[in-house]
């Protein structure tokens, strides 16, 4: 069997700010190292590369990608070994449970001169200063865009056939699970599919459910449902002791966007924009959710008022991405002083000192 490699986010850029599912991403691990550094000191680049040599070895990898900056990512996971290696650093500080016992703490600090970093200090700090300034205008901006989607939300909402949505949910929970139910704790896994970044939404539904036999792309309008649905599949799942993956929305995190049931081969997601997929598998199917449960006419009756808070979102969603790009090249500057502040000699050392014990951990458990 081909190693599964997987790619999704543990943290996100939402209109509640910076938020972290890393508690659930990484708390079955027996062994994680948290990386230590500032920007620019190859953190991300350590990573890629062990997860380079452990896919070409035939492991399974989850790789955790930085919503903040497209070209990196935050950790890699082997699952089977239960072994991680993440960033550290702000804004997704990990809390050790055991230090020195799950938890190993990895300084490329140490790597780096800092007499040259004093003698910026000026720069750095008012860079860290203007890049917090960009992502909590991000933040908030984002937040105002989550506010425009709420209008358009409640329009399909007071035209929502609730009876009707229960019922659809009741068919999928029955067609998923049936009567069958498994004699053991589930485990319930949280996530983020995708992630507002500096080039826009971006998302792993494709990669996710690349070996899932049977998919369902929820079509439908924002208020129509989708998310209310998929939180009930994901208790029903529980509640039978099946394991669930549950994908939170990047954009607002109280939501769902998808729920994957491997021990099922189902998964089921939101596929509207901008994460819109049609089927291309004679397996796929549509639920469509604006068919089934809003009233007939509704998109024409509230066409104005539908195209008037449609652009207020849209607008805001834009200005807030700009945000985050803003920041990107920021942090690019910033990080220009740490590179050339570091002696990469030293980085090597430590990644092959990191790589020799992953490799030792590995060699007596996997």
């Amino acid at each position: 069997m081909s190693a599964k490699i997987r790619h999704y986010y543990a943290g996100g850029n939402t209109a509640k700010g910076f938020f972290s599912l890393y508690d659930s991403v990484l708390e079955d691990l027996d062994r994680l190292f948290i990386l230590k550094g500032g920007p620019g000191t190859g953190k991300s680049t350590l990573m890629k590369k062990i997860g380079e040599i452990y896919e070409g070895k035939g492991f399974d990898i989850d790789y955790l990608h930085c919503a903040s900056d497209n070209n990196s990512i935050d950790g890699v996971i082997l699952p089977t070994c239960k072994i991680g290696i993440v960033d550290g650093t702000a804004p997704h500080i990990i809390e050790p449970k055991a230090p020195g016992v799950i938890e190993e703490y990895v300084n490329l600090g140490v790597a780096w001169d800092s007499e040259k970093l004093s003698a910026n200090k000026a720069a750095i700090l008012g860079l860290n200063e203007m890049i917090s300034i960009k992502f909590k205008t991000a933040y908030e901006t984002f937040a105002e865009a989550l506010c425009a989607h709420d209008d358009i939300e409640d329009i399909y909402i007071s035209n929502m056939d609730f009876s009707e949505a229960n019922k659809l949910t009741e068919e999928l929970i029955n067609l998923f699970y049936g009567e069958n139910a498994l004699a053991k704790s589930p485990k319930i896994k949280h996530r983020f599919l995708g992630a507002a970044t500096p080039l826009g939404a971006v998302d792993f539904i494709q990669n996710l459910t690349e070996d899932i036999e049977k998919r369902y792309f929820i079509k439908g309008r924002a208020g129509s449902g989708k998310s209310t649905m998929l939180k009930k599949i994901v208790a029903a799942g529980e509640e039978k002791g099946f394991d669930v993956e549950v994908y939170h929305c990047g954009f607002d995190p109280n939501s769902l966007d998808m729920v994957i049931l491997r021990e099922k081969g189902i998964a089921i997601f939101d596929s509207t924009a901008p994460h819109e997929y049609f089927p291309d598998r004679d397996s796929d199917e549509v639920i469509d959710m604006y068919e089934r449960c809003i009233t007939p006419g509704t998109d024409e009756e509230f066409a104005s008022d539908i195209a008037r808070t449609t652009k207020a979102y849209k607008d805001k969603m834009k200005e807030a991405i700009s945000y985050l790009a803003e920041a990107k090249e920021l942090r690019d500057e910033l990080e220009g002083y740490y590179v050339d502040a570091m002696d990469f000699m030293k980085v090597e050392e430590i990644q092959q000192s990191l790589i020799s014990e992953v490799e030792l951990y590995i060699t007596k458990l996997c």
